[in-house]
C-alpha cells in the first residue's frame, strides 16, 4: 500500500514531498502515459506521476483534458490490484477518495459532490475529472493507471459545461500540493478498506453520501440514447440505476447532466 502523507492543511507545496512514490515533473504530454511507461519498463508501483503541467492529457471518451499550470494533474500506477473483473471498481474507490480529500480542504462543505461516475462538482460545476486506463503486461500482470485532474488555482475555460476552481470556492488559495497530500492519503485509506474487491459494498455506500443528484431527476446521455428519471442508487456493478416512467433501467456509461448547475 502507499505510505500515508498527513496533511498539513494550506500552504503545503508540491516540492515540499521527497517520498520515492512520487515521481515529478515541470511538463508531460500525459501522466497516464508516464505511469504506464513505468509499469512496462518494470516499475512495480504503487508511484504517482505528477506534473505541473500536463499538454495532451485525456479524458472519458477521448476527450481533452486541460491542465493548465496551478492545477494537479496526477497520475497513480497499481500493478494488480484487485482481479480482473473488479478493475472498475477503482473509479468508484478513487472517486470516494478524492472526494474525501476535498472534502477536508473545503471544511466539510456539503455542496461538494460526486456526479457518476467520478467527476468532483460543486454546486453542479465541475472541479475535477478522473479517468481509469489498464493494461496487461508480458509477464501477465494487469496494470491499473488512475488519472486524475483537479481545478485548484484555474478553472479551464470552454470545456461545453460549468466548471471552477478550489480556490474560488474556498475563497484561499489552495495549492496542487496541498490536495495531492490529501489525496495519497485517502487513497491509501480507501483502496486497504476496499480490500481487492472484498469490502465494494463498503465503497458503494461512501459513494453514495457523496452522490450528486441522489433522489431526483437525472438525464443521462449514452451515444444517441438519453434517458430521464429519478437517481435511485448504484448498484453493485456500480452502474447508475434510474427509475422511468418505464421502470428501472441500469445504466452502465454515459454522461450525467444535473439541473441548475452553475459556475
Amino acid at each position: 500500500m502507499l505510505p500515508s502523507l498527513c496533511s498539513k492543511g494550506a500552504g503545503i507545496d508540491i516540492n515540499s514531498f521527497s517520498a520515492p512514490h512520487i515521481e515529478r515533473h515541470d511538463s508531460l504530454g500525459s501522466t497516464n502515459d508516464r505511469a504506464m511507461e513505468l509499469a512496462r519498463t518494470g516499475n512495480p508501483g504503487p508511484i504517482w506521476v505528477v506534473a505541473d503541467e500536463q499538454t495532451g492529457g485525456r479524458g472519458r471518451h477521448g476527450r481533452v483534458w486541460i491542465a493548465p499550470r496551478g492545477n494537479l494533474n496526477a497520475s497513480l500506477l497499481l500493478i494488480d490490484p484487485a482481479p480482473p473483473a473488479r478493475l472498475p471498481e477503482l473509479g468508484f474507490v478513487a472517486g470516494v477518495a478524492l472526494a474525501q480529500a476535498l472534502h477536508d480542504t473545503l471544511g466539510g462543505d456539503r455542496d461538494l459532490k460526486i456526479k457518476w461516475p467520478n467527476d468532483m462538482v460543486y454546486k453542479g460545476a465541475k472541479l475535477s475529472g478522473l479517468m481509469l486506463e489498464g493494461s496487461r503486461l508480458a509477464d501477465g500482470n494487469q496494470v491499473c493507471i488512475i488519472g486524475i485532474g483537479v481545478n485548484c488555482e484555474d478553472t479551464p475555460l470552454d470545456i461545453g459545461y460549468a466548471a471552477t476552481n478550489l480556490t474560488k470556492v474556498a475563497g484561499r488559495t489552495i495549492k496542487a500540493g496541498e490536495i495531492l497530500a490529501r489525496l495519497t492519503h485517502a487513497m491509501d485509506r480507501e483502496l486497504g478498506l476496499y480490500a481487492r474487491g472484498a469490502n465494494f459494498g463498503y465503497i458503494r455506500e461512501r459513494w453514495l453520501g457523496f452522490a450528486a443528484g441522489l433522489g431526483g431527476t437525472l438525464r443521462v446521455q449514452s451515444g444517441q440514447r438519453t434517458t430521464e428519471g429519478r437517481f435511485e442508487t448504484i448498484d453493485s456493478a456500480g452502474r447508475l440505476v434510474l427509475k422511468t416512467d418505464g421502470g428501472r433501467v441500469a445504466i452502465e456509461a454515459g454522461d450525467v447532466f444535473l439541473p441548475n448547475a452553475h459556475a
